[in-house]
């Protein structure tokens, strides 16, 4: 009995530890590939505490390999936008300039009632109301309301906007972003003269987002990154 006691502590500090370096997230935020590696985690933890007759090592060698190869592919998915896109998957925009996009909706496998139930859970009881919005990788929606339906503030009082799209990335990280280069109606060759202007190049950028009129908001990387 104490054995099994003692295991169990064992257990629970090291899958408190592997969780802790694997990031601080709730359930509904893990990517596929954190979920699997925490389910297989849970599961393993499960029957090295219960098989006393299974070595305590066989639990955690498994465990820290696991851990270990999530970090690790989370620094390779930091420096690689392709492959981070092939695990986590990439946000889909669902509704732009008060249109659904039902297509999207029937590739995401979403229905009518899917998209209400997690509108209403932002407070969002009118779709109407919606000018844009996003299914995030992590399966959550994100949305934002239309001009005339945020709350006001001194900005909006003074100079009322018309609806219209939040900001596109269209570079990250020093890299181009196509889908965003699409949705804010912006070729490559225009953001390059707009760098060029600035005396930057595409890889010294941190973060490029553009505005629905095609205005660009720079951020460039700090230095020694």
């Amino acid at each position: 009995m104490l054995i099994v006691f003692i295991r169990g502590i064992i257990l629970y500090v090291l899958v408190i530890f592997s969780v802790r370096l694997m990031g601080k997230r709730q359930i509904g935020e893990l990517s596929p590939s954190e979920l699997v590696i925490t389910i297989l985690v849970s599961n393993i933890a499960t029957l090295a505490m219960e098989d006393v007759s299974v070595p305590l090592f066989t639990g955690i060698i498994p465990i820290l390999t696991l851990v270990c190869l999530d970090v690790l592919a989370s620094f390779i998915c930091l420096k690689s936008r392709r492959l981070r896109h092939a695990i986590s998957g990439k946000p889909k925009v669902i509704i732009s300039n008060g249109v659904i996009d039902q297509k999207q909706l029937k590739t995401l496998r979403y229905s009518v009632d899917d998209l209400m139930s997690s509108l209403r859970t932002q407070g969002i009881f009118d779709i109407n109301q919606v000018q844009y919005a996003v299914v995030e990788t992590t399966g959550a929606i994100s949305a934002l309301l239309k001009a005339d339906q945020l709350p006001l503030t001194p900005k909006t009082l003074s100079s009322p906007e018309a609806p219209a799209d939040p900001p596109q990335a269209v570079i990250s990280d020093g890299d181009f972003i196509k889908q965003g280069e699409k949705a804010a109606k912006l070729s490559e060759k225009e953001i390059l003269l707009e760098l060029k202007r600035k005396h930057l190049e595409v890889g010294d950028v941190f973060l490029c987002t553009a505005d629905p009129d095609g205005t660009l908001h720079i951020i460039p990387k700090e230095k020694g990154d």
